[in-house]
């Protein structure tokens, strides 16, 4: 999975040097378009567009049938099934095809969420009274089944850019580890895990620092996991499952009225990708 997540936030970087130039909110609605285009492209070539074309005329068959002949309740009853019958096959021959294209879907989603979903962890003013507990970012440190017990041995090291506001709590019996920080200068730096022999990292971007390319919260081990998190290694073969935190949400120019994060980069993704996809329609001869 690394490979392929490595060569995907490749290919995007590229896109990046372009798209990127618009400005983060026209970079994402015209990759999300591209998107759209290529994907109905594929959709043509592995869907049946004949049967597509002929249950759709044959629905309008059982429409009109039912319009012209409501009087004869025969005509109108057969009518109706028929116009159920082929309702059922027409999304059986559209979402057959569409199975294949959730693959590319994933992977580009991932890509986007973590290049125009999140802003750095704001800065913590430390001399402005105290600071209570709560109000800082969790990291959580999830050890892999089988290692859970090893979560004794787990160490943490922070980056002068952050401050430890308590100590790190550990729970064997779960295999998990929590501790809480601030962030007290901008930077773009590592939180070293340590498991025994086993050292990883955890990339955390603070206050104004430049934006990297890519910004996730999550360093993941699982299979699944790793689909969802791209922009880092994965921690499969060691003894931890996952690295976490929390990014605060990013808003886009433009889009006060759509939500922030993940979410919001999904809305636009399908948004601009479903229109884009319909101007083409009409001119390839795309049956959907």
């Amino acid at each position: 999975m690394d490979l392929i997540n490595g060569t995907m936030t490749s290919i995007f970087d590229v896109l990046m040097s372009v798209f990127g130039l618009a400005g983060p909110t026209v970079a994402l609605i015209l990759i999300s378009g591209v998107f759209g285009i290529l994907a109905l492209i594929c959709f043509k070539y592995i869907s049946w567009q004949g049967g597509i074309k002929g249950t759709k005329d044959k629905i309008k068959g059982g429409m009109i049938a039912i319009r012209l002949y409501q009087n004869d309740l025969g005509i109108v009853a057969k009518s109706v099934a028929t116009v159920l019958g082929r309702n059922f096959q027409y999304l059986g021959l559209n979402f057959g095809p569409i199975f294949p294209l959730l693959v590319p879907f994933t992977l580009v989603a991932a890509q986007l969420v973590v290049r125009f979903g999140f802003d750095p962890v704001p800065l913590t003013d430390m001399t402005q009274g105290q600071h209570l507990a709560g109000q800082g970012t969790v990291l959580e440190v999830a050890m892999a089944e089988g290692d859970e017990a090893r979560v004794a041995d787990l160490e943490i090291e922070l980056p002068a850019t952050l401050q430890a506001t308590s100590k790190l709590v550990r729970v064997p019996s779960e295999g998990r580890a929590w501790i809480e920080f601030v962030a007290i200068e901008s930077g773009v730096e590592d939180i070293l895990i340590r498991v025994g022999d086993t050292e990883l990292t955890k990339q955390i971007v603070t206050g104004d620092a430049e934006r990297p390319a890519v910004m996730q919260p999550e360093r993941v081990g699982g299979f699944f996991a790793a689909w969802l998190w791209p922009a880092e290694k994965t921690t499969s073969g060691t003894p931890v499952e996952h690295i976490k935190f929390t990014y605060p949400d990013r808003t886009l120019p433009w889009m006060g009225l759509l939500p922030g994060g993940a979410m919001g980069v999904l809305t636009i993704f399908l948004i601009a990708s479903m229109l884009f996809g319909v101007l083409i329609l009409k001119p390839l001869g795309i049956q959907i």
